[in-house]
């Protein structure tokens, strides 16, 4: 064999590994670096009358509050829910005055705060109704502070909502596209406080596999070490990889970015077969094996169709004329044929051998199941 023979071979291997690699970052995520939920309570206001309306006192309580943090004063009641013993007098009294609820709605807002995120950066939130309000289409959220789970406030949000959905009706007949009771407010929230990570502070970067897999720790950390000499990293568990990296913060970044594009190849799945038994869903995946067992599947069908039938009596007699119903009754079965499974066969075959005897994606997971139920099966069911 030549020598460029020799190197187009080996560049050939090469090429087929590397196409079965991933990047580093790709399969894990960096411990203690992740994303914060934040939630808040707060209004919505300039909606066309598809607001909460009287229904939802804490409406009410709420526009009444906010409106006292700004200095206003809201004199008599705002709706029926506050009137108590003083409904005969008040009533009248502020029938002009009373705030148009049915232009405010309650809402709950959502939002992630990423790592790192430092104050005077915005995020984007989301905007849900929680009460009887229409639509939220036109309205504007007001002021509202986001909160950790802590309970500290780590982001203000207010502005503009932008809603997809729409609903209109007309003398009874209603259309409704999509959900007009939520939306976003992209950039809608600014950030008051950074949340500190162990990051700059640990003498050691924590790596996270995505799925946990012992193969692919092993190969994480082999990778690792070839690249950055022996004892740079070990690995914890099947799970975790530590890392000794520097104690500078710009050579620390610049070390995990050189770490997040070397190339592994993860460990092989374990053999798995998902059914989603609501759509008829089954995946299987490469690593499924079926041991030497035959399969038949057939569909039993019953079929009734009844005969409405009139009886009438012998002439000159003292009968009467009677409905008379009769059901005929036709039970089949499909002629299927049984198919055998070699031990060890592949998911080629199986597809190959379910296809054969036509069975639907419902047959399918009838036929999986029973196989996992005979021991048959080689795979772990998962029925989501």
């Amino acid at each position: 064999m030549s020598f460029w023979k020799i190197i187009l071979l080996i560049s050939a291997l090469t090429a087929s590994v590397i196409s079965n690699a991933d990047r580093i970052k790709d399969l894990t995520e960096v411990a203690g670096v992740r994303s914060n939920s934040l939630v808040g309570f707060g209004l919505v206001v300039g909606l066309q009358g598809t607001g909460d309306g009287k229904d939802l006192p804490i409406t009410a309580q709420a526009l009444k509050t906010t409106l006292s943090g700004l200095g206003v004063s809201v004199d008599g009641p705002v709706s029926d829910f506050d009137l108590g013993d003083q409904m005969a007098s008040l009533a009248a009294q502020n029938a002009k005055k009373e705030l148009k609820l049915e232009n405010v709605a309650s809402v709950m807002i959502t939002a992630e705060l990423p790592p790192f995120a430092k104050p005077g950066q915005r995020i984007d939130i989301n905007v849900a109704a929680i009460g009887v309000a229409e639509s939220l289409r036109g309205g504007t959220l007001v002021l509202t502070q986001l909160r950790g789970v802590d309970g500290e406030t780590y982001a203000l949000a207010q502005g503009a909502l932008t809603i997809t959905g729409v609903s209109s009706s007309a003398a009874g007949s209603s259309v409704q596209i999509g959900v007009p009771t939520a939306g976003r407010i992209p950039n809608g929230a600014t950030v008051e406080r950074r949340v500190p990570t162990p990051f700059d502070t640990s003498d050691h970067i924590v790596l996270n596999m995505r799925e946990g897999d012992f193969s692919t720790a092993y190969a994480v950390t082999t990778a690792v070490n070839k690249s950055f000499g022996a004892g740079t990293a070990h690995a914890i568990d099947g799970v975790s990889v530590a890392i000794k990296a520097p104690m500078d913060s710009s050579q620390r970044v610049a070390f995990l970015s050189m770490i997040e594009n070397l190339d592994v190849v993860p460990g092989e799945a374990p053999a798995r077969v998902v059914i989603n038994s609501r759509t008829g869903t089954a995946v299987i995946n490469r690593n499924v094996r079926v041991t030497a067992v035959a399969v038949t599947h057939g569909t039993i069908s019953v079929s009734i169709s009844a005969t409405n039938e009139i009886s009438q009596p012998a002439p000159f007699s003292d009968g009467e004329t009677t409905a008379v119903q009769n059901a005929d009754i036709v039970v089949s079965e499909d002629n299927n044929p049984m198919f055998l499974f070699q031990p060890g066969v592949d998911l080629r075959e199986i597809v190959d051998a379910v296809n054969q005897v036509g069975a639907s994606p419902s047959a399918l997971i009838a036929i999986l199941e029973a196989l996992k139920s005979s021991g048959s099966l080689r795979a772990e069911v998962v029925i989501i």
